[in-house]
């Protein structure tokens, strides 16, 4: 008889409460804090002349998934980059895949403004890819380029360089404004119409990353294990960065950069349910939701009545994690 993993098991049947939980919270609380019957009034009686409904519709449950989306697409994203290069510093934002993605907006921002959100997805996505191509690749070329600590100095400098000339192109062609909301992560100003576009996307790069679980799970003993075990470690890699580049794609798309989800999140979720990437990737995806939706609750009470940005938070949980990391693990690939 097949023994049942608990933990995990229990967080997966939690999580659709955790998750209508997190909904309900995000909700009610902000610059105008809002009652549960008005928010069960907004969505199964909407009056359109209602203000409170209108705000409820338009702005915060649009808010609040996109926020559960991009948690989710981020944390699975860094399970997959750590699981796959055995390196415990490896996340979207470290590795440059977030900056990638956003300098490839920058760009389209400025020669190709009217292009349309399901163009802005795939250029998105392209991005990501050539940001993870290029740190990966200058990490091959050096001695011990891959090992965890130098890998994650190559991404920041590479990722600090890919932010600067970004900032140089908006500021040349006098786009800086349009430009802020994706390295500003404004989770406010989630697209409705954008929202609704990046779920295929999404839901394929999970189905993709849930599809190479046991895989990773293998890869992560090692690549000499890997192959003794008779699998095929370059197609395993080259799928797992497709997923990566799926779900980092669109969740820059959708609200910009957001560091450090795909860092800590992993670490916590194999820490809940141990190394097994079958359980690690549904976790990480429903913990990294819940995550920056709760972040983003944060953020409107650091300095309320005014906003801070979300990525002040997850900075200041962030930082000190990675610090952490760099502290007890050395340069050492985790096993």
């Amino acid at each position: 008889m097949k023994k049942i993993n608990s933990v995990p098991t229990f967080i997966l049947c939690l999580s659709p409460l955790l998750i209508v939980a997190t909904i309900v919270l995000s909700i009610l609380y902000g610059a105008k804090n809002i009652d549960v019957g008005t928010i069960w009034d907004a969505l199964f009686y909407y009056d359109a002349d209602n203000v409170d409904h209108a705000i409820i519709r338009t702005s915060r449950l649009p808010r609040v998934i996109g926020a559960l989306l991009v948690g989710a697409f981020l944390a699975i994203s860094g399970a997959l980059m750590q699981g796959m290069t055995r390196n415990y510093l490896a996340s979207p934002s470290i590795m440059g895949v977030s900056d990638g993605s956003a300098f490839v907006i920058t760009l389209c921002m400025v020669f190709a403004p009217s292009m349309s959100n399901i163009q802005l997805i795939i250029y998105s996505m392209i991005g990501s890819a050539i940001g993870a191509g290029i740190v990966f690749g200058f990490g091959s070329l050096l001695r011990n380029g891959l090992s965890p600590v130098r890998l994650a100095i190559i991404g920041t400098v590479i990722g600090t360089f890919l932010s600067s000339v970004s900032a140089a192109i908006a500021s040349y062609f006098q786009v800086s404004q349009h430009i802020s909301f994706w390295y500003n992560a404004r989770l406010h100003q989630v697209d409705t119409e954008m929202l609704k576009l990046i779920v295929p996307f999404g839901l394929i790069g999970v189905i993709l990353a849930l599809t190479l679980s046991k895989s990773i799970t293998i890869l992560s003993l090692g690549e000499e294990v890997s192959i003794n075990l008779g699998q095929r470690t370059k197609l395993v890699k080259v799928m797992s960065i497709l997923s990566v580049v799926l779900l980092t794609g669109t969740a820059v798309a959708l609200v910009g950069k957001i560091g450090f989800v795909g860092l800590i999140i992993p670490h916590i979720t194999r820490f809940i349910v141990g190394i097994d990437y079958k359980w690690v990737i549904p976790c990480a995806g429903v913990i990294g939701g819940v995550f920056l939706a709760l972040c983003d609750v944060i953020s409107r009470f650091m300095n309320y009545p005014f906003e801070t940005p979300i990525g002040v938070v997850t900075a200041l949980i962030g930082i000190p994690f990675f610090l952490y990391l760099i502290r007890t693990r050395g340069g050492e690939r985790h096993a």
